[in-house]
């Protein structure tokens, strides 16, 4: 029987506020040995992730810098490379992992061999719905037509995404609740995937909404579907899935974490910074003006959330028959 997954995690209000009100303060006397820390981006540079992560160190080093932070990007291996590199760091706060849910994916596919609880959790910022663009010379312009043309031509349906990243657990999702095949091409990372998909190489694949509504009004790309609940401001045109008859809800969730056995007084320290930025009128201006939205957990919340998406999402990679975890 075809299964419909919903992936998004909202975080209730209450919990969210009642993280934003914990003290702030006391974590500021720690002593890092650096003057710089580092956060490590598992992606190229000029991706969604690493878009993301500098908003927010701006945001960071502009209302704190203790220590100075820096995006350091080590792509390779669909994200496996970077993570295995902050895994394997020492725990001493001078190396952060700006995280989303590839570690969930690369771990339930066989890619990797270690997940989110390799790392010390710190705070979950933001959350991206996901948006499936096609080619300008795609043979169809939403979910229902591209369904109609992946039935009448099966396995021909060209898509880009990072083998076991979450860019391909989207592309199994949209697979699954349209009932379709279709033929999975590995690109490392969101600029090379945009690249083909812009020289008509590829049918479909997932892109940001900033990067989808320059080349869309471009007429250089279609846009089939926003996987969200609640439609986009900046592409008011652009139908949900759900509006098409599909009940698909998609995001890829961002934030930082730090290496296993980082000592607590550290992640409290980068707690307190964190719960600053999320207030901050510019750093939310900034997250908005690239199609995603400010939704924080902190600590132990976060830490909850982490283990309930993984439960989640071992069933979606089970029913899915991608399961490869141990």
């Amino acid at each position: 029987m075809k299964s419909v997954f919903k992936l998004s995690v909202i975080a209730a209000a209450g919990v969210v506020g009642a993280s934003l009100t914990l003290g702030t303060t006391a974590a500021y006397a720690v002593d890092f040995p650096c003057r710089t820390a580092r956060i490590i981006v598992p992606w190229g540079a000029g991706g969604e992730s690493d878009i993301m992560s500098r908003i927010a160190v701006e945001a960071a080093n502009r209302l704190v810098g203790k220590p100075n932070l820096q995006v350091v990007t080590i792509s390779g291996r669909g994200g496996v490379k970077g993570a295995k590199a902050a895994k394997e760091a020492r725990a001493d706060g001078c190396t952060l992992f700006s995280i989303h849910q590839s570690v969930l994916s690369s771990y339930l596919t066989g890619r990797a061999d270690f997940t989110w609880d390799s790392y010390e959790s710190i705070v979950k910022l933001t959350e991206t719905p996901s948006i499936i663009g096609a080619s300008a010379k795609a043979p169809f312009d939403d979910y229902k037509s591209m369904q109609a043309w992946a039935k009448a031509n099966p396995g021909k349906l060209l898509a880009g995404g990072t083998l076991g990243s979450t860019s391909h657990f989207s592309l199994l999702l949209v697979q699954n609740s349209l009932d379709i095949t279709m033929k999975v091409i590995s690109y490392d990372g969101t600029a090379d995937r945009m690249k083909a998909l812009l020289a008509n190489t590829l049918h479909i694949g997932q892109v940001s909404e900033a990067t989808g509504a320059k080349h869309y009004e471009a007429g250089r790309l279609k846009l089939l579907a926003l996987n969200y609940h609640t439609k986009s401001n900046k592409i008011p045109s652009l139908k949900t899935a759900r509006e098409q008859g599909f009940d698909l809800s998609i995001t890829s969730d961002r934030g930082f974490v730090a290496p296993k056995g980082t000592p607590q007084a550290v992640i409290d320290h980068y707690i307190a910074t964190f719960k600053k930025v999320v207030k901050d009128e510019k750093y939310i201006a900034g997250v908005e003006a690239k199609g995603s939205f400010v939704n924080p957990l902190f600590g132990d919340d976060y830490e909850k959330w982490w283990d309930n998406t993984m439960t989640e999402w071992k069933g979606i990679a089970t029913d899915l028959g991608v399961y490869k975890g141990s």
